[in-house]
């Protein structure tokens, strides 16, 4: 595992940070908005707020756990934009998206945006002491709980215009629905209070940790099937027969990074996410060692993305950990031997390719967009580092 983790090291440092430093927009803040498949860089491209959080995170985390000065510098640049460009000084909360130069361009407020603002400013704060960025992520948790939380359907709402008036969920819903409740914004609510909760200790996020917990046990988790549901109504029945493999496996390690990180583990939840990554591990491998996307009703999604690898191995890691099965150890073989294979692109200037088809060919999504950022592939190279460290 030492040398698995030395190659992921090296993977972070010499490729994927160096890929992101490069995008640095020095004119207008922030990191520029697009890529493309064919490594052109679209200064002009709009700016997510998603994006423009994830990049915190990392640069963040990144100089947290490995000390390099250079990824303060960057961490201090990408603070300053969201902090300046993607808070909106009037009504609170964060922008979906901002032009080129930083001025507000789609300015919907979305629960699922908010969590990432909270996990972005309180790893800031966890890496550099920036009192003021705790505050702005102590402001947005109590943002997301005044405004998103629903108490009587025991579940976060979704979408809302500039003035935080709730409006229909086109943000995150897919597949020609409308979800009132999904499961993608519950897990990463409890992500971001996580990271939260280990920056204040406050007493107020451990037991909106613990509600999460519990909804995602008792309402979201299928005991069933294994699977985690997708989308909901507001009397929380599921909209489609879907199942998204990535998130599962995702949802698990952050679950018990939870439990973990507030000192509570309940024996169900902890069950929950050993059950969730051998289900995983029965359903959706492909023989080539990846991770296959999704499946809707019997149609089966076979997509390589790049997000749903990374997520796999920080999960399957995880699993190993709960049961020290060597089972996961031969999946986590086959998933970096496959992703180094396919989904990093050795091309000069690139970094990792959204995703590729059954034969390894990459798709035409760019390589940096308001949903491709370092977060996936850098936390999973800083979660294996350092686990294999703590071993």
């Amino acid at each position: 595992m030492k040398q698995w983790a030395l190659e992921v090291g090296q993977e972070l440092t010499e490729h994927i940070l160096p890929y992101w430093s490069r995008l640095q927009d020095t004119v207008h803040g922030g990191y520029y908005g697009a890529v493309d498949v064919s490594l052109n860089v679209h200064q002009d491209a709009s700016k997510g707020g998603i994006a423009a959080c994830r990049i915190l995170w990392t640069f963040s985390a990144a100089y947290r756990v490995l000390g390099e000065a250079g990824y303060q510098e960057h961490a201090d640049h990408a603070y300053h934009f969201l902090r300046d460009h993607v808070l909106d000084p009037h009504y609170g909360g964060l922008y979906w998206m901002v032009d080129a130069a930083g001025r507000p361009l789609d300015t919907r407020k979305h629960i699922y945006a908010q969590a990432f603002g909270v996990y972005a400013l309180s790893e800031y704060y966890r890496a550099t002491g920036t009192e003021e960025a705790l505050r702005l992520a102590c402001s947005l948790f109590e943002l997301i709980e005044d405004k998103g939380y629903d108490a009587h359907l025991a579940a976060y709402k979704e979408e809302f215009n500039e003035a935080w008036l709730e409006q229909p969920n086109v943000l995150l819903s897919e597949h020609g629905l409308l979800a009132d409740i999904t499961m993608n914004t519950h897990i990463h609510v409890l992500e971001a209070y996580t990271n939260l909760y280990a920056a204040s200790q406050e007493e107020r996020v451990k037991q909106a940790i613990v509600r999460l917990l519990d909804q995602l046990h008792d309402r979201i988790y299928d005991h069933r099937t294994g699977f985690l549901g997708v989308f909901f109504d507001k009397a929380w029945q599921p909209l489609l027969d879907l199942r998204s493999f990535g998130h599962d496996i995702e949802a698990s390690w952050l679950i018990d990074r939870a439990m973990k990180t507030i000192g509570a583990e309940k024996p169900e939840h902890v069950q929950m996410v050993i059950d969730i990554a051998y289900n995983i591990a029965d359903h959706a491998l492909q023989a080539d060692g990846s991770l296959m996307n999704e499946q809707r009703g019997s149609l089966i999604d076979t997509t390589r993305i790049w997000w749903v690898q990374a997520e796999a191995m920080v999960g399957f890691y995880n699993a190993y950990e709960r049961t020290k099965d060597p089972r996961f150890l031969t999946i986590l073989e086959g998933l970096w031997s496959y992703t180094k294979r396919h989904l990093i692109d050795a091309r000069e200037g690139g970094e990792w390719f959204w995703a590729v088809d059954d034969l390894g060919q990459p798709t035409k999504q760019g390589i940096s967009g308001p949903w491709k950022c370092p977060y996936h592939n850098g936390r999973f190279c800083l979660e294996i580092m350092e686990r294999v460290a703590q071993s």
